[in-house]
């Protein structure tokens, strides 16, 4: 690493640094149940529609009830408000709630098989106390932690565990007229036949991540750095506010899709698919077409190719070689996939 990548690493990490002031506190069980029940903790939209299955609830109230230490719970202080927002721990915190006022049966228990088919309500009156005296530690993040990383920390915190993907976080927290117009985009009927994706990936929203990908991309990427995630987030956030501001867009932005759809299911034989019995659309193969065909398309608008010479683009080595390469989030490797399409469909037109 030279001195110059050194210092720029450095840079790097003040900037991440300034957005993320904290501080510790305690709470008890029984502070904490309240607090939910009266509503005074904020849930984000990109956490409510998620919430644990009854064995889930069970074992965590069996771990408290053993003593074990369970994780922090993380908090934001909205100043504006003065409402603590639940950054992660939403799930243990309604969890505590709902035990407490004895709407939450245990069930399966294993180490406190006894306890199964009880309430709160049954337990000895001194073991009720010592339980709802019991503290939770939580971090406190300062009013000067914005949405993204509030989400990003979200998300670290929950790596491996059944929350939110990106495009469901996207859903929740970034609600406004352009993400509206991408969730209704996703459900149009040609796309849904050109794009295939499995049962999963629909509850998962993957046509709407796909949907997403090819206005973020087709808008440009100048700002783009690698970081997809990061990028999308806040290519969504300006356009809501761009989407807001001249509703007309919608229209200008669901022909421009259109338009490529058309192409796509002229010249495609197989649309976005790899293979005729494929249930899924690989995203890199989804972005190669798509943007390149967009691209293409603004260089010749009267551009026609045949299903035999799209046949031959996408089995050519060069077309297969960057549509499976590592590092498909790449600035360069994302660019790449585009430029190969787009110059093969004006080459053989």
């Amino acid at each position: 690493m030279t001195q110059e990548e050194q210092q720029q690493a450095e840079l790097q990490l003040q900037e991440f640094s300034k957005k993320i002031d904290f501080y510790t506190s305690e709470y008890t069980i029984e502070i904490l149940a309240q607090k939910v029940a009266n509503e005074d903790f904020g849930v984000p939209d990109y956490q409510r529609e998620f919430t644990w299955e009854p064995e889930r609830k069970c074992r965590f109230i069996e771990s408290l009830l053993m003593g074990l230490p369970i994780p922090f719970v993380f908090l934001w202080m909205n100043d504006q408000t003065g409402q603590l927002e639940i950054v992660d721990g939403s799930q243990r915190l309604r969890t505590l709630e709902e035990y407490m006022n004895n709407r939450l049966q245990l069930d399966g228990l294993d180490r406190l098989s006894r306890l199964n088919g009880t309430k709160f309500e049954d337990l000895i009156l001194p073991r009720q106390r010592k339980f709802q005296n019991q503290s939770i530690r939580a971090v406190v993040l300062s009013d000067k932690t914005d949405l993204e990383s509030r989400i990003d920390l979200f998300e670290r915190i929950n790596t491996g565990s059944k929350v939110a993907n990106p495009a469901e976080v996207r859903r929740g927290a970034l609600r406004g007229p352009f993400m509206d117009f991408i969730i209704d985009v996703a459900k149009d009927e040609q796309f849904t036949r050109l794009a295939t994706v499995t049962t999963s990936q629909k509850a998962t929203r993957e046509r709407e991540e796909l949907a997403l990908r090819f206005f973020a991309y087709t808008d440009g990427l100048d700002e783009y750095k690698d970081r997809v995630k990061e990028f999308l987030f806040a290519y969504t956030r300006n356009m809501n506010s761009a989407f807001e501001a001249r509703p007309e867009l919608a229209n200008e932005y669901r022909q421009r899709l259109a338009r490529v759809l058309d192409f796509v299911e002229q010249s495609f034989t197989l649309g976005f698919r790899k293979s005729a019995g494929a249930k899924t659309t690989p995203r890199a193969r989804f972005e190669s077409i798509a943007i390149g065909a967009y691209e293409a398309l603004q260089v010749n608008p009267n551009l026609t190719v045949t299903q035999e010479q799209t046949e031959a683009i996408v089995k050519s080595k060069e077309f297969l070689k960057k549509v499976t390469s590592d590092g498909a989030n790449v600035k360069s490797k994302l660019v790449g996939r585009i430029v190969v399409m787009k110059n093969a469909l004006l080459e053989d037109a």
